[in-house]
């Protein structure tokens, strides 16, 4: 039998069934079928939200290259070197400081995008390094990671979709944007904010920055092999 009917509602469905033969059963159970179909498909959907949501990518890393007392005080001598989010093999930018004590706050700027644009997949947070300081330092007396007001060669795909006046603005301005919460909202940016690690450095040691696509930065200890 050939059907030249368009079906456009569930009563034609269960037209269909019901002519099949397999009556009332029969829909029931076809209507389970797609009822787990359709859970699976939204179990499917949600754990590719929380997994967009709270996937790390690591953005760099460090490590002492020297560790001595110097007229009484301890300084470490550190590297740190700023990975590729996409290939961690990739360096973007290495540099060397010298630290009194060996208490280290590594220093960054988040962009924070709605969280409905992170579960889909559309964005993930952005980041700016800003400073490297120590815990006998005040923050004003940090030194600089990347030159602030500079366009991060990582982002230079990404801005291309921004016209050249909304770029300057965004990468020079960033404190000002961060208060500006219309201008956020029309780029789907939730907030704009610093965020700061810390941690006792040791030789030996990696000392492993990572971000989630939320914008929540963290670092791991791992031996440096």
């Amino acid at each position: 039998m050939r059907w030249g009917l368009r079906l456009s509602s569930w009563a034609g469905l269960a037209a269909i069934v019901a002519a099949a033969g397999l009556g009332a059963w029969g829909w029931h159970h076809w209507q389970g079928q797609r009822g787990l179909v359709a859970l699976i498909e939204q179990n499917a959907e949600l754990r590719r939200a929380i997994r967009n949501l709270t996937h790390e990518s690591q953005i760099g890393y460090a490590k002492v290259t020297a560790q001595e007392v110097r007229e009484g005080r301890l300084v470490t001598r550190l590297k740190f070197v700023e990975t590729h989010r996409a290939d961690p093999g990739r360096r973007l930018l290495e540099k060397e400081y010298e630290i009194a004590g060996d208490v280290v706050h590594f220093d960054a700027l988040i962009v924070r995008f709605a969280p409905e644009l992170i579960e889909s997949g559309q964005a993930r947070a952005l980041y700016l390094w800003r400073r490297v300081y120590g815990e006998t330092m005040t923050p004003e007396e940090g030194f600089a990671i990347e030159t602030p007001g500079d366009e991060p060669r990582r982002y230079a795909e990404l801005c291309k979709t921004l016209s050249l006046a909304d770029r300057q603005r965004f990468w020079q301005t960033l404190w000002d944007l961060a208060n500006e919460p219309q201008r956020l909202a029309d780029k789907g940016i939730t907030a704009i904010h610093g965020n700061v690690v810390y941690q006792r450095l040791r030789p030996g040691l990696l000392y492993v920055f990572k971000i989630t696509n939320s914008g929540d930065v963290t670092v791991e200890t791992v031996p440096d092999l």
